[in-house]
């Protein structure tokens, strides 16, 4: 218990400020003043998206709410501000799907390896019905996700080997989020998972805790890991769709027409953030072309299916087969 000790005085702080603030309009002008956090760089799409909605926000209330931008991990790691924003201490946050699975299991499809076939399948998904049906379970735990953002592809690097097949990806150490399916993966390649917190990460690496790793280009190229591993490979195993959680308790006290800012807000700002990380996708992986890291490019994908399907079999139950057809059927 002790060790959430010092994050529950942070949170109370922030909740006392943020409602000081918004009670007297100290140190503002804007009537409504939100905390918005996620653990990218600034130079990340997720900021960027960020800042987009910060603009639209502002531009349509016309001042009344103002949108303050913490990036790396300021406010904590993901669940930190995940559990932020159940009390309304963090207004919104912008993230991986695997730390919102501690509080909407049925998340955990969305961590399954090579679940989506394209970006177009996965937009299919997360913008539809099965989106929808996900999200909602957000709303008993006082959250709301006012939808997917992209953090793109997920790859696998390593200081021990170059990777072509499965079976090269075999008897390593590799960091992983703290998810069940993405547990699940690492196991069916036959190798150790690590959890260990993404602000962590490049110092594991560099110290040879873990062998290896997985996350989208940007991740890897931003945070310099390809400084710390000697070997990428494009493996695609997951299509990593980022949550843009806000607290609901926090939009529940916010005026009608507010509500409409923050939603119609959030959906333009998120196809924006979309395409800036496709456009950004190929220059990043340039980049580490550029950099002194081996890249296997070409690995044989099919001997990844082949080796996950496990993972399904063991997830069948608790996210339920008709989930899966569903999203199949919709390739």
């Amino acid at each position: 218990m002790k060790k959430y000790v010092p994050l529950l005085i942070i949170l109370l702080t922030l909740v006392i400020s943020g409602c000081a603030n918004l009670a007297t309009g100290k140190n503002t002008d804007a009537e409504y003043v939100l905390r918005l956090g996620h653990l990218q760089t600034e130079t990340h799409s997720y900021h960027k998206g960020a800042i987009k909605f910060k603009e639209l926000v502002e531009s349509k209330s016309d001042g009344r709410i103002r949108i303050d931008i913490f990036p790396s991990s300021q406010l904590g790691n993901g669940r930190d501000q995940i559990e932020g924003a159940q009390i309304g201490s963090i207004h919104f946050h912008i993230g991986s799907v695997a730390p919102v699975t501690n509080f909407a299991p049925k998340f955990n499809v969305l961590n399954m390896p090579y679940l989506f076939e394209s970006r177009e399948h996965a937009f299919k998904v997360l913008d539809g019905e099965i989106g929808e049906e996900l999200s909602a379970d957000l709303a008993n735990r006082g959250l709301m996700n006012l939808g997917f953002m992209e953090n793109g592809w997920r790859h696998m690097t390593n200081n021990e080997r170059p990777i072509k097949t499965a079976a090269d990806a075999a008897n390593l150490k590799l960091r992983i989020q703290e998810s069940p399916p993405y547990i699940a993966f690492i196991n069916a390649i036959g190798s150790t998972p690590v959890p260990i917190p993404f602000g962590e990460l490049y110092t594991a690496l560099e110290q040879n805790v873990v062998d290896g790793q997985e996350n989208p280009l940007a991740q890897i190229y931003l945070n310099k890991f390809h400084e710390v591993q000697q070997y990428l490979t494009l493996t695609y195993h997951n299509y990593d769709a980022a949550v843009f959680i806000m607290s609901k308790t926090t939009f529940d006290t916010l005026p009608t027409e507010l509500q409409k800012i923050i939603n119609d807000s959030a959906k333009e700002a998120i196809d924006y953030q979309r395409q800036i990380a496709l456009e950004d996708e190929e220059v990043l992986l340039e980049n580490l072309r550029n950099s002194d890291i081996e890249i296997e490019e070409n690995p044989d994908l099919q001997s990844f299916r082949e080796a996950v399907q496990p993972v399904y079999e063991e997830f069948e139950e608790s996210l339920g087969k008709e989930l899966f057809e569903k999203i199949e059927s919709l390739k």
